[in-house]
């Protein structure tokens, strides 16, 4: 009994026991949230109904997981099979990050009992519905993509046979998925117009949310060959993590240049220069987590360096975390007229989940062959075998400490930024009291649309938007949630462009009914002979 207790004791290592009181905290919060509900576990509100579990724990969760479809296509699609190593790695990574989205969204949905509603309540229209049907569908290839290596260590030939026999297809159906909703998770957010704050909002919320989940997949892949390194002598070759991070150039570059672009041209360039919390978190973001990474990976010495790979996969993985949360809380707290910080429950909620992915990595590793057998590390072969090529230079320890204290001083000014209410005071969680003056959403209104006059038309018909929103507190979800497409200008959000449309109480008509607005046949004030 003794010996067993010792054994049992020196197995208890530092990181199991922080793991350990990570999974009890989150048990705890897990029976309060289920118990007396979301009010008594969160610091959400009515005002302010998503937070870290819907930012970080999917949002975060799935764009992580991007590896598994970005190298599943690399090797089975486009056959560069050097790339094999890593295949196995990255969608175990995808298939838990998936599986733990699932989990964590039990404890965000008011009635979780209802998860399995989009199976048989259609709606095609709803952002929301299409993401949950690809998650759920993504979820179920990855599971047929894992199974190999469980049909393996089983030694079930034959449905391995049958899995092995389709597997190609099932991996240009995961990439077709995953494609898909990680763009969606975007569009979540661009029917928010009039909530989402400048430096985030843009219709090309999609494309970013895509080129980020790349990016932050690429990135995690390296990150994760670290650690399976140090925790289990697992290894893989290192001209791979640095072919990894030269794609990561080049898809850091291209997201860097459309982004601020994009800002520019909105008019909210000015916006990242204002001494706000949203500037300083923006900084955080597109400096720490975007620039510095893209000069890291560019610089030759860094990628043959473990150390400065890993380094620049971190800062990588943080700004694309960052993002996320920028998105999903910073970016919407201005307009909500509250000042969000997650309680203990929320974070401990999620860093159990956290915790949980690393221990199911941890199991997998061991007792699954993720990792080629040529790949595990070996120092007795490693001291007598022959490099294959010339010894490649090192980053100097003390070049890499300044980058480590350069990325702790900027997560400390972010942090601070996190901290801070719109107004600059200390951030706590209540609402801005009455009256208080709300500062207004910086958004760049759209150059007036002319529709084009039918044959039998009084004459075309010029929108403005000046002239339909208050440019202060412009409000577009009111036409552009059911109405009219936000990435269609001119076109109905469903159905065609009609006069019986018009003129019988839909689209326009919805305010020109004579009560909000003059009516539909005072054609006069909407129609205009042309000059």
């Amino acid at each position: 009994m003794i010996t067993r207790f010792k054994t049992w004791y020196d197995r208890l290592t530092l990181w199991r026991m922080v793991t350990l009181t990570l999974l009890a905290l989150g048990l705890y919060a897990g029976v309060i949230r289920f118990t007396r509900g979301l009010g008594a576990a969160t610091h959400l509100s009515d005002s302010f109904p998503w937070g870290l579990w819907i930012g970080f724990d999917v949002l975060v969760g799935v764009g992580l997981a991007a590896g598994g479809f970005v190298i599943a296509a690399t090797v089975h699609v486009f056959r560069l099979k050097r790339f094999e190593p890593i295949a196995r790695p990255t969608i175990l990574t995808a298939f838990l990050g998936y599986l733990l989205v699932v989990v964590a969204l039990f404890f965000d949905l008011g009635r979780p009992w209802n998860i399995w509603h989009p199976l048989v309540m259609w709606n095609p229209h709803s952002v929301m519905f299409e993401v949950g049907w690809c998650v759920m569908l993504y979820t179920t290839v990855l599971a047929l993509e894992f199974s190999p290596l469980v049909l393996e260590r089983l030694g079930l030939t034959v449905p391995l046979r049958v899995v092995r026999s389709i597997y190609v297809p099932l991996v240009i159906l995961g990439v077709l998925l995953s494609t898909l909703h990680q763009s969606s998770l975007g569009t979540l957010y661009v029917i928010a117009p009039d909530k989402l704050y400048g430096l985030w909002y843009t219709p090309l919320l999609p494309v970013f949310f895509f080129l980020t989940a790349v990016a932050g997949g690429l990135a995690m892949t390296i990150f994760e060959s670290f650690l399976s390194q140090r925790a289990f002598g697992k290894k893989l070759e290192r001209s791979l993590l640095e072919a990894l991070g030269r794609a990561g150039v080049v898809v850091l570059g291209i997201y860097i240049v459309w982004r601020l672009e994009d800002i520019a041209g909105r008019g909210n360039f000015g916006l990242i220069f204002q001494l706000t919390p949203e500037s300083s978190l923006f900084w955080g973001e597109i400096l720490l987590g975007a620039i510095l990474p893209m000069v890291l990976f560019a610089t030759p010495r860094i990628r043959r360096s473990e150390s400065g790979l890993f380094f620049a996969a971190v800062l990588t993985v943080m700004g694309f975390i960052l993002y996320r949360l920028n998105v999903a809380v910073t970016g919407m707290t201005r307009a909500s007229g509250t000042v969000y910080l997650p309680s203990w429950m929320e974070l401990s909620v999620t860093a159990s989940v956290v915790a949980m992915g690393f221990v199911l990595f941890g199991f997998a590793v061991r007792h699954l062959a993720i990792f080629p057998r040529a790949e595990v590390a070996s120092p007795i072969r490693d001291r007598v075998s022959k490099p294959s090529r010339p010894p490649r230079g090192t980053v100097p320890k003390g070049a890499l400490a300044g980058l480590w204290l350069l990325f702790i001083v900027g997560a400390v000014i972010v942090g601070a930024g996190l901290l801070e209410s719109p107004d600059g005071s200390q951030a706590s969680v209540v609402p801005v009291p009455p009256g208080k003056e709300e500062r207004p959403v910086a958004l760049h209104l759209p150059p007036p649309f002319l529709f084009p006059p039918s044959e039998d038309s009084h004459g075309p018909v010029t929108f403005d938007h000046r002239s339909h929103v208050d440019e202060r507190r412009p409000r577009c979800a009111t036409c552009h949630s059911e109405l009219f497409s936000l990435l269609r200008p001119g076109q109905p959000q469903a159905g065609p462009w009609t006069y019986e449309s018009v003129h019988e109480g839909a689209l326009c008509a919805s305010c020109h009914d004579g009560d909000h607005a003059h009516a539909m046949d005072e054609c006069d004030s909407c129609h205009r002979a042309e000059d």
